[in-house]
């Protein structure tokens, strides 16, 4: 017999200060590595501190608290959205929890279309005319976040607003500005007591 009833989601804490210093105590935990050679990030920059945002929120409950604050911070902002999604892969994962916390409909853009069946890029809510969230891991320039922000404009999808669980330098902010999208991580470099990529 399954045993998963004896083991429930904890309460998350109550208010979204609280929610946010929890989270960072599991990020730095549980997911930020300071290795002692450098290691080549997605971006193709190098550094030898590497957040493991998958890793960190390998639990469920862990995940249900990052992805309550990526609600929060969107409503803290006074952003409403419709549906949440990004980048498979990074995107995934708050792309689904963000959907259950906060009640809305969730999509992933793959990098490639599937080839078969509809053919599509974006798989999950249908876009055309909703408020989107657009949310990804761990970036470092957002050029990831901008090839899902182009699919999903494509899908008449209009991006309110992106987000990331942690900003690894300065240039997703430049990135976002540019593309003239609000942009809202839940932590920087700074809050994880890390240097940014490109300055160690």
């Amino acid at each position: 017999m399954s045993n998963a009833a004896a083991h429930p989601l904890p309460a998350l804490p109550p208010t979204p200060e609280a929610r946010r210093a929890a989270l960072l105590e599991v990020l730095k935990t549980k997911g930020l590595l300071e290795l002692p050679e450098p290691v080549t990030l997605s971006s193709g920059a190098q550094s030898r501190f590497f957040l493991d945002g998958k890793a960190a929120l390998s639990l469920g409950g862990d995940l249900a608290l990052a992805c309550q604050c990526m609600a929060d911070l969107a409503a803290a902002r006074g952003i409403e959205f419709d549906a949440v999604g990004g980048l498979t892969l990074g995107a995934d994962q708050f792309a689904h929890g963000v959907a259950i916390v906060a009640n809305k409909e969730w999509f992933v853009v793959r990098k490639q279309p599937k080839g078969r069946g509809t053919d599509r890029y974006v798989e999950g809510a249908t876009l055309k005319g909703k408020r989107v969230l657009l949310v990804d891991d761990v970036i470092t320039t957002g050029g990831s976040s901008l090839v899902a922000k182009e699919r999903i404009d494509a899908e008449g999808g209009i991006v309110v607003l992106a987000s990331t669980l942690a900003a690894r330098s300065d240039e997703p902010a430049t990135t976002f500005a540019d593309a003239n999208v609000e942009f809202a991580p839940v932590f920087t470099y700074v809050d994880l007591g890390i240097p940014a990529v490109g300055t160690e």
